[in-house]
């Protein structure tokens, strides 16, 4: 029996190789830089007067009456191509226990505080996390996705960040400088509500798509992202032999990454037509190899 068990762990672990490989090769991307440019923009993709998915839901209507929250501050959409193993699941989850939080005036939310720890005993199972250069499976992976969706939705609310990391490699889901990254002990995604009426939250997920919206009394300034990219770093290429493949092939098992350095802020646009600039600091990505499988040479 003990030869059996060995056998299906070891087929399990080859099985979740292939997969993770495969989904790796799809999710390593930089998004949304123009080409031959080192400066670009982006604004709000969810307008405040496009409906959000929850419209008409009698629980979010009940909960924005209660708290005399009837202002759609600002809102975010981010989509996941491919996840893999329960990245989706933990998001969904993480998602389902932010819907209807209320920061009080001056209070300020902690995202490890409030949804963490990303742990088996919680509800958590495993998911993709970056380690340097690589991504490997752990407990809660995925969740950084709700904290680069709460910075977003935050700096267009014109919140104040109280605390935010970058990943250490670019995410397919938000432009580089937009992310935000979270590990319970270690990085918290923090910030306040600097207005002076609550704040309701609410989220959820639709598909492979989360989406995120703060609800208060006022309408913020309009609030546009920036970005420069300070410097990028190659990608190389690093070989390993595979004497199961054709002799002269080569097979690409992950392509890799340039790093990339990125300035961020933002412009406020107050009532008035006064326009203030907010810096956010510099964001540093690392650089990937791009790993390719060799077969035996040729025989002449």
């Amino acid at each position: 029996m003990r030869i059996i068990y060995l056998i299906l762990f070891i087929i399990a672990g080859l099985l979740l190789t292939w997969l993770w490989l495969d989904w790796s090769k799809g999710r390593q991307v930089i998004h949304s830089i123009p080409s031959g440019s080192s400066q670009y923009k982006t604004e709000n993709v969810v307008s405040g007067n496009e409906t959000l998915p929850w419209a008409g839901n009698r629980e979010v209507e009940e909960l924005l009456r209660k708290y005399d929250t009837p202002v759609l501050m600002a809102s975010y959409h981010a989509s996941l191509p491919d996840p893999i193993l329960w990245e989706a699941y933990n998001v969904a989850l993480a998602a389902d226990r932010l819907a209807g939080t209320v920061l009080k005036p001056g209070e300020i939310f902690s995202q490890n505080k409030l949804l963490g720890p990303y742990t088996k005993a919680r509800g958590y199972r495993d998911g993709p996390m970056f380690a340097g250069n690589k991504i490997i499976p752990s407990e809660g992976g995925g969740v950084c996705k709700i904290a680069s969706v709460l910075y977003n939705v935050a700096i267009l609310a014109n919140l104040e960040i109280i605390e935010r990391y970058p990943h250490s490699l670019t995410v397919p889901y938000v432009p580089p400088g937009q992310d935000a990254t979270v590990a319970y002990g270690t990085y918290d995604f923090r910030f306040r509500n600097n207005t002076t009426s609550p704040l309701v939250i609410w989220a959820d997920t639709y598909g492979d798509t989360l989406y995120i919206a703060f609800y208060g009394r006022e309408k913020p300034p309009r609030v546009t992202w920036h970005h420069e990219i300070l410097g990028k770093t190659e990608s190389w290429t690093e070989y390993k032999y595979n004497p199961s493949l054709p002799p002269g092939t080569e097979k690409v098992i992950f392509p890799g990454q340039d790093g990339i350095t990125v300035r961020s802020w933002v412009t406020i646009e107050q009532p008035n037509g006064k326009i203030i600039r907010k810096d956010l600091g510099i964001s540093r990505y690392q650089a990937s190899p791009c790993l390719v499988e060799r077969g035996p040479l040729i025989k002449k």
